[in-house]
């Protein structure tokens, strides 16, 4: 029988060596899928909140450069009641891609600079004239008169000329502003043909873009809150204007000046360079609709920061203290329309200039509608 020739053995494989190549090899494989995993993760949460963000992005307007001037955004505001209806759009100012070209715009820029920094061009020390007591106006009508229930010009151009029970006639746009200067400002208004006067008068009509004739928007002027049933009362509003106010406006109400500059950053709220007894704020639903809405210094309709009897607390304090007097014989001819918190008498009723003031108002505003069904 023929032999076969030897043949070599098969080589055996040392699995022992190969183990770790193969090991590392699993190791990369699961890695990549986990970072595959990520990435697609990843992307559909970018996409899902593309898809629920549908509101466009707001567009902030720089009103000026100076310290004491705020941003007013022109992007709808729509939030939620507490039962989820929306609420209703409220106005906001126009945006300056909506400013005319030439002398038009200007003029509306710098009737816009005179309300944000009145007191830089009219004030004690103005550089144009001295006719103020060195507040600006937009103190008291905030980021320059565009702030949601800031005391807002929304309603100005499409309301006026308007009947006015105050003066006891028909008030244009210039007497408005006149009034203005001559009470919040307790100084003298500029001329009627003066170049600041016509520039103010087209940044306000410019403000009222869109709103039609007879329209009050909403978010327009200041807030009215209900009536407490009580009076308000200076010593409660004395301790919350020391727990949230006087770091601003200071210990004596006198407010806080822009370092080197005559202009207010948080302007006073009594004394010598406040508004004076004749100005709206000096009524306290006034002065509580405008703080329950702006102050303390963040607050804003959507997120107040006082309650009503607070905001209300506070306008009694604030308001019992000195400040400048104005001559009012002339205001309010027909006295029964003097409205339930006017604090000056002679009245239509019996009740005491001291109710008349801190209230309670709703005694007051009952006797004046059972006197007259058809009063406000």
């Amino acid at each position: 029988m023929e032999t076969q020739p030897d043949l070599p053995a098969p080589r055996q494989t040392d699995s022992s060596a190969d183990a770790p190549v193969w090991q590392l090899i699993t190791w990369l494989n699961a890695l990549i899928g986990l970072i595959a995993v990520a990435i697609v993760g990843l992307l559909i949460v970018v996409v899902m909140v593309g898809l629920g963000d549908t509101t466009a992005p707001a567009q902030s307007v720089a009103w000026t450069t100076g310290p004491a001037v705020q941003t007013a955004s022109v992007t709808p505001v729509v939030s939620s009641q507490p039962d989820g209806q929306p609420k209703p759009n409220y106005w906001h100012p126009p945006g300056d891609a909506q400013l005319p070209a030439g002398a038009a715009g200007k003029e509306i820029r710098y009737g816009r600079e005179l309300v944000a920094h009145t007191a830089k061009y009219l004030g004690p020390n103005g550089s144009v004239l001295h006719l103020s007591n060195g507040m600006n106006c937009q103190n008291c009508h905030l980021d320059a008169g565009t702030k949601i229930m800031g005391n807002n010009y929304a309603a100005v151009f499409s309301t006026y000329p308007k009947f006015r029970e105050r003066s006891g006639g028909i008030e244009t746009v210039v007497k408005r502003i006149t009034d203005c200067f001559e009470r919040s400002l307790s100084g003298k208004g500029p001329d009627s043909s003066s170049r600041e006067m016509k520039a103010m008068v087209a940044y306000m009509k410019w403000l009222g873009t869109g709103v039609p004739k007879g329209d009050k928007p909403k978010g327009a002027g200041l807030a009215k809150l209900d009536f407490l049933d009580r009076a308000a009362d200076p010593t409660k509003g004395k301790l919350l204007y020391a727990a949230k106010c006087q770091s601003c406006h200071g210990a004596k109400g006198e407010g806080i000046k822009v370092a080197g500059d005559a202009q207010y950053t948080y302007p006073p709220l009594w004394g010598p360079h406040s508004y004076n007894d004749g100005a709206g704020l000096f009524r306290l639903s006034s002065f509580a609709g405008y703080v329950k809405n702006n102050m303390p210094f963040g607050a804003s309709y959507e997120s107040p920061m006082l309650t009503d009897a607070e905001a209300w607390d506070l306008a009694a304090f604030v308001n019992s203290m000195p400040r400048p007097h104005k001559d009012q014989h002339r205001d309010w001819p027909k006295i029964e329309a003097k409205p339930v918190d006017f604090p000056f008498a002679p009245y239509a009723d019996a009740f005491s200039e001291k109710q008349h003031k801190f209230g309670p108002y709703q005694p007051i505003a009952d006797a004046k509608k059972a006197a007259d069904p058809q009063a406000k």
